[in-house]
């Protein structure tokens, strides 16, 4: 396959594949990157459902694989075991079918002046995690569910500076009375802006308290600014809470109507989030393989 950054660059279409936390819940585990080391097997096997569906960009299972996150279960030192790992796992499984994007997010903590660390301390944390992904053959990085775009920023750039990969950044923004917002208070044209000038080849949103159509809504107003082609990864329609467990409950066909709508929006790459499946991501790479998919 050509390089990401050529497709970035030329203006090809992509699917990205689903979620993995919901996936491996419904084997019965807890979502996090320690079984990349401990039930590989499982995880490839996600890994491979998402490729026989037509995915062209597999995420590993390393979301929450820093180490400020991994600190609070005591796993400090497993940054290089579960990054390593969890690229070698992703790959073998694409089978040479897609893209490995290393995957990322938030440390879990919360910058001066609210919380306790300054931006050296969250550069050196988003540094580690990007060389080891990097050291481990990834294609790409995404850095996604982000909610701080202070943190996102930092990201960014500490992932630019460490390593010579592609990088993705996405925002998860919820609707409110001023429109969307990120959980801190974010609005979109911020985010485009400081996305772009942090870096990111790639910027978008994705998660958050948000319909597949509102996605639609949140990328057609990135698209008016943004420079750098666009992402979007909805969640499998909004939140329920059923029999004590949170459920989401979008059909493959209405999602896949919703991406497309993405895409009409101007995303350029199109996956999914949470409680989305490989049923979701054929779905919608069916749809997508008469827009002149790469």
């Amino acid at each position: 396959m050509k390089p990401f950054i050529d497709i970035v660059r030329e203006g090809g279409l992509l699917v990205f594949d689903g979620a993995m936390g919901t996936q491996l819940e419904e084997k019965g585990l807890h979502p996090g990157p320690e079984w990349n080391v401990k039930d590989p097997n499982q995880v490839a096997e996600v890994h491979r459902s998402y490729a026989d569906a037509g995915a062209n960009v597999l995420l590993t299972n390393t979301l929450t694989a820093n180490r400020l996150a991994l600190e609070r279960a005591g796993e400090a030192d497993k940054v290089e075991d579960y990054n390593s790992t969890g690229v070698a796992v992703c790959r073998e499984a694409a089978a040479g079918r897609a893209y490995v994007a290393g995957d990322m997010s938030s440390t879990g903590q919360m910058l001066e002046p609210y919380g306790d660390y300054t931006e050296e301390q969250f550069s050196e944390v988003f540094a580690e995690q990007a060389q080891s992904l990097a050291r481990a053959g990834a294609d790409l990085i995404i850095i996604e569910t982000m909610t701080d775009l202070r943190e996102c920023v930092v990201a960014i750039k500490s992932c630019k500076a460490a390593t010579s990969l592609p990088v993705v950044a996405s925002m998860c923004f919820d609707f409110g009375a001023a429109g969307p917002r990120t959980m801190m208070g974010n609005d979109v044209e911020s985010s485009v802006k400081d996305m772009e000038s942090a870096g990111a080849d790639v910027i978008g949103a994705n998660c958050g308290g948000v319909t597949p159509e509102q996605m639609a809504e949140i990328i057609a107003k990135m698209k008016q600014i943004a420079a750098v082609p666009l992402i979007a990864q909805p969640n499998a329609g909004l939140p329920e809470l059923i029999d004590g467990k949170v459920r989401f409950n979008l059909a493959p066909e209405k999602f896949a109507f919703g991406a497309l709508r993405c895409v009409e929006s101007g995303a350029r790459f199109i996956g999914g989030c949470c409680g989305t499946t490989p049923a979701h991501i054929e779905e919608t790479a069916r749809r997508m393989n008469s827009r002149s998919l790469t």
